[in-house]
């Protein structure tokens, strides 16, 4: 059946009003117009709908059956084709799921939770390790943001860069090099690489490259932290981000040096796909991980 749902709208009028020029005053519209639609719906329903009693109308009892269903429905249509777009935070009832690597979940996530918590208690967090290849989860849903680097590379995608983090490189307290690290005392300790795909190379080597250096990898490894444990029992260095990884190399005692070369800051990015955009709650949660980033790197 192929149903004008405009007609609950105005049978829903005529039950209220109880007439005519009544419903017709309530939805602005002409007389001659709700009584062609009155039409319409008795030959839908094989019913009079209304009925003439003296000088006013009386509904058929299939109408008084149905009155509270219209309404019931016509609010409900209303309510889905217009939302509400004031949050309220004390009622917000809802799981956001977040991937990320290590260093952001050591450093931003205990911020995070607390400005949550602080401001809607009933919101809830999950957060899940970066995977070693692209996935489709932020498409479909299953995750709502993604932090890290690198930004989305299809129009679908949302992103928002919340700031910067320079390169250092992080050894043991009585590391050889603790005492200085020039370019070429760099190049020549063994290096530990961070890359979730497994790869033994990053920038730094074209910047050493250009130099006529080249590192002395000795393993490549998904995260921050199995890095940093690496570097706390042997001679190794790991390049990585000064804020974000900060929490994770006090854990291990390791002390921290400039580069010794001229590098790009570590871009944080925030990624989200676009069915959020004028989500209240998502758009609401995405300023508590930007004010949570600030906090931390500002």
């Amino acid at each position: 059946m192929h149903l004008d749902l405009n007609l609950l709208t105005v049978l829903d009028a005529l039950l209220e009003e109880g007439s005519v020029m009544g419903a017709a005053e309530r939805l602005h519209l002409s007389s001659p117009a709700v009584s062609r639609t009155l039409g319409r719906l008795r030959a839908v329903t094989g019913d009079d709908i209304l009925v003439r009693t003296g000088h006013s109308m009386a509904p058929t009892p299939y109408a008084v059956s149905v009155r509270e269903d219209v309404h019931r429905l016509v609010r409900q249509a209303h309510e889905v084709l217009s939302p509400v777009r004031e949050l309220d935070l004390a009622k917000l009832d809802r799981t956001f799921t977040i991937r990320c690597h290590d260093a952001v979940a050591a450093s931003v996530v205990p911020v995070l939770v607390g400005r949550v918590q602080q401001r809607a208690s009933g919101v809830r967090l999950r957060v899940l390790a970066e995977n070693p290849v692209d996935t489709d989860d932020l498409r479909h849903g299953r995750v709502d943001l993604e932090l890290g680097g690198s930004g989305p590379r299809l129009p679908e995608f949302r992103s928002e860069p919340l700031g910067e983090d320079r390169l250092v490189v992080a050894m043991r307290a009585d590391h050889p090099c603790a005492t200085g690290l020039d370019l070429a005392s760099y190049a020549a300790q063994p290096q530990v690489v961070i890359s979730r795909r497994g790869r033994l190379t990053a920038p730094i080597d074209d910047l050493l490259a250009a130099e006529g250096l080249r590192r002395r990898v000795i393993a490549a490894v998904a995260t921050v932290s199995t890095a940093l444990q690496i570097a706390a029992r042997s001679d190794a260095l790991v390049t990585c981000t000064a804020i974000l990884s900060r929490p994770l190399i006090e854990a291990f005692g390791l002390i921290t040096l400039p580069l010794p070369v001229e590098s790009p800051a570590a871009a944080i990015n925030c990624n989200w796909h676009q069915r959020y955009d004028s989500d209240p709650a998502h758009a609401w949660f995405r300023e508590q991980v930007r004010a949570s980033i600030e906090e931390i790197t500002g």
